[in-house]
């Protein structure tokens, strides 16, 4: 067939490599294409010249078979013909329901490939491509129009797994061209657009001009999700959890997830609920969760997570918590457990953490089984035209980098949105991969109903004014088919107008509405809100003796014939050394004992961030690397038998992503012990929407408890201003009413109990803790294994040196810069100056430092010292949170960059610190 190439296009290429397959093993291409090629060469060998139609008509007279080569070089340009329409006739497909596409090439012309006109009523045995069979040129056309051209554009080609491609093909041609839904599901389509429409009405005239992101010009929304959800839920899913930014979400909430309208309408007359917690937030910015009766009469939980301005912030949180969700309820079954990302096509196409998240779909730490996507695309973005929106055609195009098939649809088409949302449910059923949606619609009014767009669109908002909304278009469409009583529509409309009144009346009238809040797990349940005088002491941590030997000889075991590195074989006879003779530990031993602890308590332990198995620092080699096989074996799955696992994962490289997937994996799971580790401390920055607007105010705004662990490695080494600082002070910054912890830890056993706090505690609180990097080697950093038996963390660690009447001096300090203090203070024996370490900054543990302070005179003079800059640090912190104390700093010189890049520079500065503090 090479000699066929004459055609001007990749796909004669395509399908010259498919025929030499074929030739090689027929069953190694699809049917389609094996029944073309047996016909294929049927015409070659028994087509009659001058024939024109491919069929056998052999001349009996001659010995030799006429081969029609003119008609077999058009069978060729006609199965290129079809390959190109499969490829890119979404370019050509009616997706816009206000204005004309784009001229984007797509090349799939007659003339492309050497067809003309006069080829239409030749009859080619091409067609068995589409699952025709052999069919005139004309009736093919007819066919790939309506597949591919029509309302839906199908992106899938790109897709390098045969079986997933020709899975999707066969589902597309044989299905898009007799999809036609029943006559209920019709009326179901319409009650649910009818829903979307006069609810977003009834705002419009009830509360004029208040923000509500409005769904309007994008009601097919509605009819869409109503369609997944309950196709889903015939599939076997059984939980979904939704993921989207403000536009349409009253609707959702309403029309989807059952939230009352009068808990809407409260929100819009500026009622304060009697049983909120914290400051609360916008009605379009809060969660959901409700448990609903799907169509077939199977129920289904579904949930839509509270989110901030950050549009696209919310994708990881989904991600974490519907892997939570599948580990620890659905047994690591991803079909029972869906997620659902709504998105802008601004927003999908603009910001950075869609691609991140995107990146996270196959990774065994992270995948979900497949997301579903839908994109609410309203051709603008706040007021920008799509043209200055992206790079790329379609906003979709993430997509394409995990292989995810895109399915372009018309907003105006609710039968074809319907369609494809049921298609794509039955996609990642099936596969277990991401697939998207893509409705191109359009928004009614401006970004928000205060907004003027003809500012910007001014001609395309000529059109949007003039252009019926989605419900009517439908209901016009079924009564011109004769398939819908034409009073039906306005009936319905009319019944839930009085329905909203009502419930509208009922608000107006006062009437007490029942607070509530999205309710995740019924484990939450078991936890309260924390109070001022839960930070006053920590709970008991300790653990048995026997228990940590337990996990120490997991610690040093490894299986028969596992061959380490040397370095490792060193790591593991110290580590012994350490558990069963010295009986003293280090601090990766110590933290691998309170990880282990916690999975013997039947409870998560799930870590995970850049190089996390051994540790940045190669402090924790949690998971050893056989030198010859390169297989892993991780130590702490082996402490008995019957334990939890423990869940740890070097991550991509990502922290805005990673951190909001393990956010998202403690908000499912609040027994688990969920960490995310930076690289470095100041790595966190990359991440910081996440600290801003889930981490440190989430309980506030949304009543939702998590227990979260920050570990930002801190401390100033001489490493320069990017490896330095972990910028405690923006923690620090954001703490307040006891939203989270900020800890700096100096010893190991107290870093033991900081982790087993967190879940001894009986509320969650995220953990932002600056771990150490010298700190980790140091010989003095190392702990009695006794002292993890008993106690609890310490908030604030004496001076077991300098003590009583004689101290003329007390330093205060955090972290590492204790142990360069200590030095100084036991070389010179400066039993005049003590040094009082806080463990914890923030809750400020005021009465744990009193108690400290009252064995010195109230003469001494106390002085704050830390080795970060002024301006950084806790000393601001300090300044606003010990008012009763009159403290003098000892710090670096304020400064724009965290630390000085020059060693030398570092060593003095360092030096100056320590002697200004006993001088």
């Amino acid at each position: 067939m090479d000699r066929f190439s004459y055609i001007a296009n990749s796909e004669a290429a395509y399908i010259d490599d498919l025929y030499r397959a074929y030739k090689q093993d027929p069953g190694s291409v699809d049917g389609s294409w094996q029944k073309f090629f047996e016909g294929f060469e049927f015409s070659q060998s028994y087509g009659e010249n001058g024939n024109g139609n491919g069929h056998s008509n052999a001349d009996q007279t001659t010995s030799k078979p006429v081969i029609d080569t003119k008609h077999a070089e058009k069978e060729v340009s006609v199965a290129s013909l079809i390959k190109a329409y499969r490829s890119r006739g979404h370019l050509l497909a009616k997706t816009n329901p206000i204005r004309n596409r784009k001229d984007r090439s797509p090349r799939i012309g007659l003339e492309d490939y050497a067809l003309t006109e006069a080829d239409l009523d030749t009859v080619f045995e091409a067609g068995t491509l589409l699952g025709i069979g052999p069919s005139s040129l004309r009736k093919i056309m007819e066919s790939l129009e309506k597949i591919y051209a029509g309302t839906i554009g199908f992106e899938y080609m790109y897709i390098r797994e045969i079986d997933v491609k020709n899975w999707l093909r066969n589902k597309i041609e044989k299905e898009a061209l007799v999809f036609d839904p029943t006559i209920e599901e019709k009326k179901r389509i319409l009650t649910k657009l009818n829903e979307a429409t006069v609810f977003e009405n009834f705002l419009h005239t009830k509360y004029l001009g208040q923000k509500r992101f409005s769904l309007e010009g994008g009601e097919t929304t509605i009819p869409a999700l109503d369609a997944i959800i309950n196709y889903a839920s015939e599939l076997g899913v059984e939980e979904v959890m939704i993921g989207m930014a403000h536009r349409g979400r009253l609707n959702v909430l309403v029309n989807i997830l059952g939230k009352s309208y009068e808990s809407v309408f409260s929100g819009f007359e500026g009622n304060v609920p009697d049983q909120v917690f914290g400051d609360g937030d916008v009605k379009y910015h809060l969660g959901y969760s409700s448990l609903i009766e799907s169509s077939t009469g199977k129920q289904i939980s579904l949930k839509l997570a509270p989110n901030p301005s950050h549009l696209e912030a919310v994708n990881p949180i989904i991600e974490g918590f519907v892997r939570a969700q599948a580990d620890e309820e659905y047994a690591g079954n991803f079909d029972k457990i869906m997620p659902i990302l709504i998105h802008g096509d601004a927003a999908v196409a603009g910001q950075g953490i869609v691609y991140e998240v995107t990146q996270m779909a196959k990774l065994a730490g992270y995948q979900t089984g497949g997301t579903l996507h839908f994109v609410i695309n309203n051709q603008v973005g706040f007021t920008t035209d799509f043209e200055d929106a992206r790079s790329s055609i379609y906003c979709s195009d993430v997509a394409k980098i995990i292989d995810a098939p895109v399915f372009h649809v018309n907003g105006d088409d609710p039968e074809a949105v319907v369609f494809c949302a049921k298609l794509a449910v039955e996609f990642r059923e099936k596969f277990n991969r991401d697939v998207f949606i893509d409705m191109v619609c359009y928004r009614r009014y401006g970004h928000n109903e205060s907004d003027e767009p003809k500012f910007t669109q001014p001609t395309m908002y000529n059109i949007i004014e003039k252009h019926a909304n989605p419900r009517e278009i439908y209901n016009k469409s079924l009564i011109e088919r004769g398939e819908v009583d034409a009073e039906l529509a306005s009936n319905m409309d009319v019944e839930f107008k009085k329905e909203l009144q009502d419930r509208l009346d009922m608000v107006k009238q006062k009437a007490e509405i029942p607070y509530k809040p999205l309710r995740l797990d019924r484990e939450w349940a078991e936890l309260r809100v924390s109070t001022p005088e839960d930070f006053e002491r920590s709970p008991e941590t300790g653990v048995p003796m026997e228990t940590l030997e337990k996990i120490g000889n997991a610690l040093v075991t490894i299986p028969t014939g596992f061959k380490p590195l040397k370095q490792i074989d060193k790591l593991l006879k110290d580590r012994r050394q350490m558990v069963f003779e010295n009986k003293q530990v280090n601090w990766g031993t110590a933290e691998l004992l309170a990880y282990g602890s916690i999975l013997l308590e039947n409870k998560v332990v799930r870590l995970s961030g850049q190089d996390v198995q051994r540790g940045t620092f190669s402090h924790r080699h949690a998971v050893l690397h056989d030198s010859e096989t390169n297989q892993s074996y991780s130590l702490l799955d082996h402490i008995q038998d019957g334990q939890q696992k423990m869940q740890i994962y070097n991550s991509l490289l990502s922290e805005y992503g990673v951190l909001g997937f393990e956010f998202g994996y403690a908000m499912a799971t609040p027994h688990a012990l969920v960490i995310w580790e930076a690289q470095f401390g100041d790595f966190s920055n990359g991440a910081q929407v996440i600290i801003d607007q889930f981490i440190s105010s989430g309980e506030s705004k949304w009543g939702l408890m998590n227990g979260l662990v920050m570990l930002l490695p801190h401390g100033y080494e001489g490493q320069g201003p990017e490896h330095s600082n972990a910028r405690p002070e923006r923690y620090l910054q954001l703490s307040a009413e006891y939203n989270m912890v900020v800890a700096n830890v100096t010893t190991p056993a107290n870093f033991f109990h900081l982790m087993r706090r967190q879940l001894t505690w009986p509320f969650r609180k995220p953990l932002i803790v600056m771990s150490p990097k010298s700190l980790l080697r140091h010989p003095q950093v190392v702990s009695p294994l006794e002292d993890l038996t008993r106690g609890s963390f310490k908030e604030v660690l004496p001076d077991g040196f300098a003590t009583g009447k004689k101290v003329k001096r007390i330093l205060l300090c955090t972290g590492k810069i204790y142990y360069e203090l200590l030095e100084k203070q036991q070389a010179d024996k400066r039993e005049d100056v003590a040094i009082i370490r806080l463990e914890q900054l923030h809750p400020f543990p005021q009465k744990q430092l009193d108690a400290i302070l009252a064995s010195y005179s109230k003469t001494a003079e106390l002085v704050w010292v830390q080795e970060e800059p002024s301006n950084m640090g806790a000393w601001t912190f300090l300044l606003r949170s010990a008012l009763d104390l009159k403290l003098r700093g000892i710090t670096r010189k304020n400064s724009a960059s965290p630390a000085t890049g020059y060693s030398k520079v570092h060593a003095q500065e360092q030096a100056d610190i320590i002697r200004r503090a006993f001088e």
